[in-house]
């Protein structure tokens, strides 16, 4: 976990910018436009699942490219943390050759300034500034208007309860998903706090069941944990507690993608470029086994 801590910043510095720390007074959407859990509007029988993952999340670029080459679609995307980051793109329509584009231009030059919570509240970030960025990659369209319909994963702070935010401002809904704890602030929504949902469930498949998909497919984009090169231990008990987390909802998947990439993460183009096309080339390599499970209704 404090490896995924200390590379926040760099993670979100693209997003964030200068004046995505600005302010020490909390918001508490509660507007008519505030992200909401409703009932989704028509039937959604495959399900894509794009898991948390901190900079590991490029991986889902190149895997969501392969899956377009091989002819496949979901009528349900459904994301967490850097995951609906991702997954809001794509259901907007996005080109994924834009959504690419993107994930290179993040400039590594963008420095956040932090701005410290009051005492003992220990979040040293606000992360508003992914709202904006978010709202204006989707022309302010809300998560029920995506042409793909799009389910944000964020988890309750007190009751550690996960939702699924399908409906209202998809900026603010997945602000609250990428809210680490500990780094990011919490986002209330309607009066409540929420955040990552990477320490309750990092791949929820079984939340994307219970919003009705019979066929799953879902994608890990977390450390392969027994390739840990020497020298890595102090990342150990980080990496045995994702595994503990994911593996219930990787059982409930149809099928399960677990790209294998560097250990170490950085947030160099070359590191990039490289989980993108590891992302592409090993999905592409399963595609008769995808083709035969999720290319019919």
């Amino acid at each position: 976990m404090r490896r995924r801590q200390l590379l926040v910043p760099l993670l979100v510095a693209p997003l964030l910018g200068v004046a995505g720390c600005d302010g020490l007074q909390e918001t508490d959407h509660t507007g008519p436009d505030a992200p909401l859990a409703s009932a989704l509007a028509r039937a959604t029988p495959t399900a894509w699942v794009l898991s948390s993952g901190g900079p590991r999340g490029f991986a889902h670029v190149g895997v969501l490219k392969a899956l377009h080459e091989i002819g496949l679609r979901p009528d349900l995307v459904v994301g967490a943390s850097i995951g609906s980051m991702v997954g809001c793109l794509f259901a907007l329509g996005m080109p994924l050759p834009e959504i690419e584009r993107l994930a290179m231009e993040f400039s590594m030059l963008t420095v956040v300034r932090p701005r410290w919570w009051p005492a003992g509240s220990g979040e040293k970030l606000s992360g508003k500034g992914i709202v904006g960025f978010i709202n204006e990659q989707m022309k302010h369209r809300k998560l029920d208007q995506l042409p793909i319909p799009m389910a944000v994963v964020a988890m309750q702070q007190a009751t550690r309860q996960l939702v699924a935010f399908t409906a209202g401002d998809a900026g603010v809904a997945v602000q609250a998903s990428c809210a680490i704890e500990g780094t990011l602030a919490p986002v209330r929504i309607r009066g409540q706090p929420y955040v990552d949902p990477d320490l309750g469930a990092p791949m929820p498949v079984r939340l994307a069941r219970a919003l009705g998909a019979r066929r799953v497919l879902a994608v890990d984009v977390s450390a392969h944990e027994h390739k840990a090169p020497q020298g890595s231990e102090h990342f150990r008990a980080g990496d045995l507690r994702k595994r503990a987390l994911t593996e219930p909802d990787a059982r409930a998947a149809t099928f399960t993608l677990h790209p294998e990439f560097s250990y170490y993460v950085s947030m160099s183009q070359e590191f990039r470029r490289d989980l993108i096309r590891a992302g592409y080339e090993q999905t592409l390599a399963q595609a008769t086994s995808l083709q035969a499970l999720f290319a019919h209704p």
